[in-house]
């Protein structure tokens, strides 16, 4: 039973790892002796996370735009390249899109499911050849993938397509993992609740009280707490792990 949660000299990749949820879970890979890629949009913002997770062990930084599949084809080419084989993959780069009902533009609806859904399982297409290289019997490959609580519980904000393809990416989740089980590769998903990010600065600026009030826990996430779900998905503590979705929300979605 010991060192279930190891997983150094594992090789990972984590999108939308310059900021966020995809900064806390590469950190915590990258401080357990993982070697991670962090890909995002915005290179500069994504050269900086990697300079600055370097200091603390192996974080590779290779911008691209994964909400196009030039950007896909491109980033899964390149670690095609680098590595013989990826033993983790964290589909976690999303977007979100508010906008009263009546105003909901189709562009909006495009660019969110094109990151958040479309996105992911191009990548899990382009990248199986390396997952499949890495997945053993004794040692499966991993895929996680980065769902919502706001898949699972309809939120109060008018993020219509952020909800819908959250859902869906636990369906996909569900969808591939009993495709690729026999393959040795393992498909989870985590639902996170509210944490520090760009994409929940407002609402927390907003609201962040009220928020902390109604949670069960009294509070908003830590870094601690998403990377740590992120490991055991990753590590040989989940072997007999796939299909979840694991909500890390506090209890926010109970309640």
């Amino acid at each position: 039973m010991k060192n279930l949660f190891d997983i150094k000299g594992k090789v990972a990749v984590v999108t939308g790892g310059s900021r966020g949820i995809g900064e806390m879970i590469a950190t915590g890979f990258v401080e357990n002796g993982a070697k991670v890629y962090i890909t995002a949009r915005k290179a500069e913002a994504c050269n900086a996370t990697a300079e600055r997770l370097s200091e603390k062990g192996t974080c590779i930084s290779l911008p691209y735009d994964l909400g196009t599949m030039e950007g896909v084809e491109g980033f899964a080419k390149e670690i095609a390249a680098r590595e013989e084989k990826l033993d983790i993959l964290v589909n976690n780069a999303g977007a979100a899109w508010g906008e009263p009902l009546d105003q909901y533009p189709e562009k909006g609806w495009d660019k969110v499911f094109d990151i958040n859904l479309k996105g992911p399982f191009f990548l899990i297409q382009k990248l199986l050849p390396l997952l499949r290289k890495a997945a053993t019997y004794e040692n499966p490959a991993r895929v996680i993938n980065t769902a919502s609580v706001n898949g699972i519980v309809p939120p109060i904000l008018e993020t219509y397509a952020y909800s819908s393809s959250k859902a869906g990416m636990i369906m996909l989740t569900r969808h591939l993992a009993g495709r690729l089980a026999r393959e040795n590769i393992l498909v989870n998903a985590i639902a996170p609740g509210p944490f520090p990010s760009n994409m929940m600065a407002a609402t927390l600026a907003e609201m962040g009280e009220e928020i902390k009030k109604s949670n069960p826990r009294g509070r908003i996430g830590e870094p601690e707490d998403i990377a740590g779900v992120a490991i055991f998905l990753a590590s040989r503590a989940s072997a007999y792990t796939t299909g979840a979705c694991i909500p890390c929300d506090g209890g926010s979605a109970e309640v």
